[in-house]
């Protein structure tokens, strides 16, 4: 058995995470569904979502559509009650150097971009989308491993823009020192969060309500720290939909 919660973890998050995935295994196992003690958060990402065992993760619309649909289960998405979006729905905050004067994304067509991985929806096929849109693509790329990285990349001058997952932009403007070095210029076109996923052996109804009721076992403080505001049904088919960037944006 396997499961992790890794897609948004912190240091800062690590007590309310333990507590939410305790409620969570004790309302898989009033179901009958046997749940790791522990959650795999070091283990790599496609590790855990291909494992044959896996109990529940949580994955980026990306991979999701691009190949493990095909092999897992969608269970539900987890609503952060990001501004201005349906419930699920998420986008990414396009960051810049807060002493920047460029204005709009045109102006950036020649600039160095950092981006966390090239099968992230928010950090390189949003914003792929964005500036096919505005009639360029990045040829000045640099991969960071994270949207972490990527933000202090640009907060640094090591790079000069950015596509950050809107929870993750959130969560950086929290707890990290350095967030006022940097201003959001634009934000992509909203698609499905980032959802949470069980293999094929388990019965995602069951699992859906297993997780609803954990976030609401989660004390007020708990759910706060997480910013969770309940699990959203999202059919596949809004996630298949959403399009990939083709294998020339690499090159």
């Amino acid at each position: 058995m396997i499961a992790s919660l890794m897609m948004y973890a912190r240091p800062e998050l690590d007590a309310a995470l333990t507590t939410y995935w305790h409620f969570i295994r004790a309302r898989l196992a009033a179901e009958g569904i046997e749940a790791p003690e522990t959650l795999a958060q070091g283990a790599a990402e496609f590790d855990v979502w291909e494992d044959p065992a896996l109990v529940l993760s949580q994955t980026c619309g990306m991979p999701y559509r691009t190949k493990l649909h095909r092999s897992v289960q969608l269970v539900g998405t987890p609503d952060y009650s990001l501004d201005g979006l349906l419930p699920g729905y998420y986008r990414s905050a396009i960051v810049v150097p807060a002493d920047d004067p460029r204005v709009d994304i045109e102006a950036y067509a020649t600039a160095r971009l950092a981006f966390n991985m090239a099968d992230s929806q928010s950090g390189f096929a949003a914003i792929y989308a964005h500036t096919k849109a505005a009639g360029f693509w990045f040829t000045d790329r640099v991969q960071s491993g994270g949207h972490v990285n990527s933000a202090r990349m640009v907060a640094h001058g090591t790079a000069d823009i950015a596509s950050i997952d809107a929870q993750t932009w959130r969560l950086i403007q929290r707890y990290e020192p350095w967030p006022t070095q940097l201003r959001v210029l634009e934000y992509t076109t909203p698609t499905p969060g980032l959802p949470y996923i069980t293999g094929p052996q388990h019965d995602a109804n069951t699992v859906f309500g297993a997780v609803s009721g954990a976030i609401a076992d989660l004390s007020a403080e708990d759910r706060s720290m997480l910013d969770l505001n309940g699990l959203v049904a999202i059919p596949q088919s809004a996630y298949i939909a959403v399009q990939n960037p083709p294998v020339e944006a690499l090159l």
